[in-house]
């Protein structure tokens, strides 16, 4: 189970445009609970509180940190990093950006249950070889029902790896165990037109490349509670 989870928002220059919002200055921060985490195969439920249509996906790499980090550069960042995952930061948008409901905090939308898959396994990182991986150079992407929904790469990202674990660290004694979900691309369902969301049957994948693919159904909470 990770030490803390710590999310960056708006980190990909053509997500950023396509929410219509500006490229931040510094990295948006948010957390999320432990009790969001699910595994490869385990259902995202679709929160009986929710609408139908608000629950969205969002592939994103995984910072694994490997060891006590706190006021790091950046050129010794990647020291610090154990490994990379893959995640979908699943975000229930109505609950996420309606002030009424969010109270202008993103967490709420995002710390339902089941709404932090992680997997299927940690590429660890190994810096000591001269094919170690560029983890700002990665291809990702998202399949919704087997159809291509979200495809770009990190070379996107607008603070890269080594400027996050940086920035966190500064503030933040990051231990070993903690993750960093990196942001996500562009293709989001709330974004699209008409708008995209996930619904009771639907499947789920996301992925990285070099790392692999988390694949999970969907349920709503209701159906699976009265199994």
């Amino acid at each position: 189970m990770p030490f803390d989870i710590f999310c960056v928002g708006l980190n990909y220059r053509q997500h950023a445009k396509e929410s219509n919002m500006s490229i931040p200055n510094k990295p948006v921060i948010f957390m999320k609970p432990r009790s969001s985490i699910c595994h490869p195969l385990d259902p995202i439920l679709v929160p009986k509180v929710c609408d139908k249509a608000e629950v969205d996906y969002e592939v994103e790499l995984v910072i694994v940190i490997g060891k006590l980090c706190k006021n790091v550069s950046e050129s010794e960042a990647l020291q610090y990093v154990f490994g990379y995952t893959v995640a979908n930061d699943v975000s229930a948008r109505k609950w996420q950006l309606d002030p009424k409901l969010s109270g202008g905090q993103w967490i709420r939308g995002k710390s339902f249950d089941t709404f932090t898959p992680l997997g299927p396994c940690i590429l660890v990182n190994n810096q000591t070889v001269t094919t170690a991986l560029d983890p700002n150079n990665l291809k990702l992407w998202t399949f919704l029902n087997d159809v291509k929904v979200q495809s770009s790469s990190t070379n996107d990202l607008i603070f890269n790896v080594q400027s996050l674990v940086s920035f966190l660290s500064q503030s933040t004694t990051l231990y070993p165990g903690a993750i960093i979900l990196t942001g996500t691309p562009q293709g989001v369902g709330f974004a699209r037109k008409p708008p995209l969301f996930l619904k009771h049957g639907d499947t789920v994948k996301v992925g990285v490349e070099h790392i692999g693919e988390l694949v999970n159904p969907v349920k709503d909470e209701v159906t699976t509670s009265n199994l």
